[in-house]
């Protein structure tokens, strides 16, 4: 694919962005673009690509038939689609050439439900390619990362790559939600030795990182409490206020003592309940997310959390509902493939500076993948490439140099060509 091809289907992917498990134009979009370029061996496609049972986060039935239909407006193909239905989004092609390692590369293809700039300093809205989905958005790189997959299948079939690609084209990350079910699923079980890649994160263009490592592994939980209505000022005391049991939760969940043994985070991210200022309120809910530098601290804050939920539900005498979210492992990149990467970065066109290793800092559900191969006795590795990006990840102004669409495919193809001669 040339570079003016690259920027042109990136900029498809960007003006149609698509929320966790509602990846209907973006998956066939995506099965469209290699079946009209390659000659794969396998594309599996929605429920074929993913162990469903597995999946986490999935929006309700009503929000996922909103997003299906409107890309049924679309010129996207009706048996691709119909195949996607319910939410069984995402892809895995298969490129066989020749004995060899198999090789997995993952990249995934969500956006978020977050309104992108309308003014003309946004780069999207001056070119004319911004969201045409209003409260959505590519605000994270995943259109790149699509785009850098597709074009990384069509430079190694055009190479002396000898062995096995598979590219896993994953749903749902943003919600911690795809990973798992794409690592349970059959096509992860023969991989030797994967790749996963992330544009920018605050690396600028040019610049590639080896191999990142600090991924802290993640869960999120959400509680509901529920107390007993009445009248504010003329019987507060008949009343049982879920409010006020959230508010001593949400104090308590921050006071959670840190660890010896590494980081810890905690927040609660929605946080809401009551219906008027005169009804001691009946309802209240927090969505919170705790996190740590490995699985086990994970593991140690969600026992925490649980008991502040608990203990504060109790101490106002109000019944509380615990449900489990979706969670993440942590993860190591293997040394051996981020050195790989490195040297084949540096004889890359484009590429000006090399990190062998940085830490990620927050939480990516890649790792489910990373640690399924690492598991079956392979090797793994995430790759950082940079992009200068004007606004940051997950904000209304972000966006790439779409420069660092090429770095990404030629250092992540070659990769895998070195791979191929090396294993």
């Amino acid at each position: 694919m040339t570079s003016s091809d690259l920027i042109a289907l990136r900029r498809d992917f960007h003006r149609r962005p698509e929320p966790a498990w509602r990846e209907f134009y973006t998956t066939a979009r995506i099965v469209d673009e290699l079946e009209s370029r390659l000659d794969l061996d396998e594309l599996h496609v929605g429920p074929d690509a993913i162990a469903g049972e597995h999946r986490l986060a999935v929006p309700d039935e009503r929000d996922l038939e909103g997003w299906y239909q409107q890309a049924r407006e679309t010129d996207a193909d009706e048996g691709v689609l119909e195949r996607l239905e319910g939410g069984y989004t995402g892809a895995v092609a298969v490129l066989g050439q020749g004995e060899g390692p198999t090789v997995g590369l993952r990249v995934d293809i969500d956006g978020l439900p977050q309104a992108e700039a309308d003014d003309q300093t946004h780069h999207p809205a001056s070119a004319g390619f911004r969201s045409e989905h209003e409260g959505a958005m590519h605000a994270c790189g995943h259109d790149a990362h699509t785009t850098i997959g597709i074009g990384v299948l069509e430079a190694i079939a055009e190479s002396d790559f000898t062995g096995t690609l598979k590219v896993f084209f994953q749903p749902a990350e943003e919600n911690i939600g795809g990973g798992k079910p794409m690592a349970e699923s059959e096509h992860i079980e023969d991989v030797d030795q994967l790749l996963a890649v992330h544009v920018g994160l605050d690396h600028p263009t040019g610049e590639i990182v080896a191999g990142i490592d600090g991924f802290l592994a993640v869960s999120h939980l959400e509680a509901t409490f529920i107390g007993e209505p009445s009248h504010a000022g003329a019987h507060p005391e008949a009343g049982r206020n879920a409010v006020q049991a959230m508010a001593t939760a949400v104090q308590n969940l921050y006071a959670i003592p840190r660890h010896d043994d590494g980081a810890t985070r905690v927040n609660a991210g929605i946080v809401e309940g009551g219906s008027a200022s005169n009804i001691v309120p009946e309802h209240a809910r927090v969505v919170a997310e705790v996190r740590g530098e490995t699985t086990e601290l994970m593991e140690y804050m969600y026992e925490k959390a649980e008991r502040v939920f608990r203990n504060a539900a109790e101490m106002y005498d109000c019944e509380i509902d615990l449900e489990p979210g979706a969670r993440a492992p942590s993860a190591t990149s293997d040394p051996k493939l981020a050195d790989i990467v490195a040297n084949v970065a540096g004889e890359t066109d484009g590429v000006e500076r090399i990190l062998e290793r940085d830490d990620l800092g927050g939480s990516e559900d890649a790792t489910y993948l990373m640690q399924a191969v690492q598991e079956n006795g392979g090797q793994a590795c995430y790759v950082g490439v940079g992009t200068d990006h004007p606004g940051g990840h997950h904000t209304s102004t972000f966006d790439v140099d779409e420069a660092s669409i090429g770095h990404g495919v030629d250092v992540l193809a070659g990769a895998i060509e070195r791979i191929g001669d090396e294993y």
